[in-house]
């Protein structure tokens, strides 16, 4: 069950949709809505910019940044009530946007964040584009550093069901095993679940001579009705799982993060980066 629930709070025009998925959840499981805004800067950052000649900051400046967090998660509370969220709780932190919610996360069930930015650009005049817009790689960053489950919205989500119809990507590996694990409270309460195998002759010793049997087997004495699609392609494994979540309608994706190692990932892209900058529904991810 999602009990506490934790949202990016920074005023853009994503804001919006990601808090439209808390209040859904919110509401299906009887959790809390938690918004979390940053100041962009610690006391002991603020501490030791102000006993430098070369870049100093006034106590004036640094007020404003508390008052510019407070503001954000004032709007944040009048757009929750606008929605029919009743009393979110509101938490301003005097650290960069990654740092504090990546404290606050080990607090939540669930952190929901909103998909990168197209052009990844940081906004002029913020913090590492923290305050407002989108923080590039917040995410990933949350999701392999954190200890909680990633919920990754799209710009364009408008309050769909997530549980109607969901897919999963299995591809045998413990980030998928921990996503799934994760998202067991939406895949019980799911209209119907695909546990979307993609080549899996090409890692035998994962998947078994059945593809997939063993984990909707798991699946199955959780109480989550599923079907196991297994799909040989030669299209790039994100974009197969892309046009099968389409295909089916999914209202949710569910993906290990980073199961390559991250040179891999950097280097030559991957299943993840794919997923996290064009996943045409709400993505929950772990690692």
């Amino acid at each position: 069950m999602y009990k506490t629930i934790l949202v990016h709070v920074d005023g853009s025009a994503r804001q919006q949709s990601r808090l439209l998925a808390a209040a859904l959840l919110a509401d299906a499981h009887g959790g809390h809505v938690v918004g979390s805004a940053a100041t962009g800067m610690s006391m002991a950052s603020y501490a030791v910019l102000n006993g430098s000649m070369a870049m100093p900051v006034s106590n004036r400046e640094f007020q404003d940044l508390r008052i510019e967090a407070a503001a954000l998660l004032d709007g944040f509370v009048d757009q929750a009530a606008r929605l029919g969220l009743q009393a979110p709780e509101t938490r301003l932190v005097e650290d960069s946007t990654r740092d504090g919610l990546l404290l606050q996360s080990r607090y939540a069930d669930l952190v929901v964040l909103s998909q990168d930015d197209g052009d990844g650009a940081a906004k002029p005049g913020l913090e590492e584009g923290a305050l407002r817009g989108a923080l590039r790689g917040l995410p990933q960053y949350l999701a392999l550093h954190g200890v909680r489950p990633v919920l990754v919205v799209p710009a364009g989500y408008r309050g769909q069901p997530l549980a109607a119809n969901v897919l999963v990507g299995w591809d045998g590996g413990v980030p998928a095993q921990r996503a799934i694990d994760a998202a067991l409270p939406l895949l019980r309460a799911a209209g119907s679940v695909r546990l979307a195998v993609i080549n899996p002759d090409d890692q035998p010793g994962l998947h078994g001579d059945q593809p997939g049997a063993d984990m909707a087997l798991h699946l199955a004495r959780h109480g989550v009705r599923v079907d196991v699609d297994v799909e040989r392609t030669r299209a790039p494994e994100a974009e197969a799982l892309m046009d099968m979540a389409r295909d089916c309608h999914a209202g949710l994706l569910v993906t290990g993060a980073f199961g390559h190692s991250r040179y891999r990932e950097w280097i030559l892209g991957g299943v993840t980066r794919e997923m996290l900058d064009h996943a045409p529904a709400p993505l929950l991810i772990a690692h």
